[in-house]
């Protein structure tokens, strides 16, 4: 039976776990400024996630290690002002939180007092217990990320699928029960065997978002510039491009340079 789908003026975590237990899917989408998010928001995207991705796709790192909490934090103010109705996680970037429950404290309560962002979110399981659950006791909502984390990604070595072998997978159940059961309001999955996180998704309460997990998790999770095509050198399965930016972009400007040079531009209608 289908349900009624209902209209959200603002997205809570609780309308998140509305939206699951109705059975209608999540979008969610990453957003590091003002302009994109507001295109994004007025989508009607649910959720904006203010990813540390930013350190690839904006700073050109090649990895999201570098980024810093500073930059973070002014990348989701940024993207506050513009979100009317998504609501806002902010990834609380490598170093911030892992190894001292305090500096994680210090490092969430800084994010939503000086960003503004609704969320934050943060990679990793068992190992970062502690760090959980004195963030959510100050009552700041945390969203986990396990799986793939790209945090981690030296000791993985690898960007490939993860909990592909039984011992990585019992780990993963284990830690998505333990984020529950602490209090995060949410879960992404990234890059894990579909029936796992179908599995996963079914044996928890909570939300369960998915980048390269499959189509049977409570919703999906991009990086907004793959999938409007800005990007063109990373296709990985998972991504659907919606648009070739990349290309429409590159014409664009290309044929603005050749108006300056031929004077072309700026036309007699065009100058005051």
């Amino acid at each position: 039976m289908s349900v009624a789908k209902k209209e959200y003026k603002r997205v809570t975590v609780k309308s998140l776990v509305e939206m699951k237990q109705n059975g209608e899917k999540i979008s969610m989408l990453t957003s590091y400024d003002y302009s994109m998010a507001k295109i994004v928001d007025a989508a009607n995207v649910d959720v904006i996630l203010v990813g540390d991705s930013a350190s690839n796709v904006i700073a050109g790192h090649e990895t999201t290690l570098p980024i810093t909490l500073d930059q973070m934090i002014y990348h989701a103010s940024s993207v506050v002002r513009a979100a009317k109705r998504a609501l806002v996680v902010v990834d609380i970037p490598f170093g911030s939180y892992q190894s001292d429950s305090k500096e994680a404290l210090r490092s969430a309560i800084r994010i939503m007092k000086e960003s503004g962002g609704h969320a934050v979110k943060v990679e990793g399981g068992d190992e970062i217990k502690e760090s959980v659950k004195r963030i959510i006791g100050a009552g700041i909502p945390v969203m986990g990320h396990l799986g793939l984390t790209p945090q981690s990604i030296y000791k993985f070595g690898t960007y490939t699928v993860r909990a592909k072998e039984e011992e990585e997978a019992k780990k993963l159940k284990q830690d998505a029960k333990m984020l529950e059961k602490l209090g995060c309001f949410g879960l992404v999955l990234e890059k894990i065997p579909a029936k796992l996180a179908q599995e996963v998704a079914k044996s928890i309460s909570i939300p369960v978002i998915g980048i390269g997990a499959g189509n049977g998790v409570d919703g999906q999770v991009l990086v907004v510039h793959d999938l409007l095509g800005m990007t063109h050198e990373f296709n990985p399965r998972f991504l659907r491009r919606y648009m070739n930016l990349y290309e429409e972009m590159s014409s664009a400007i290309s044929n603005y340079v050749a108006d300056v040079k031929s004077r072309d531009f700026p036309s007699h209608e065009e100058q005051y």
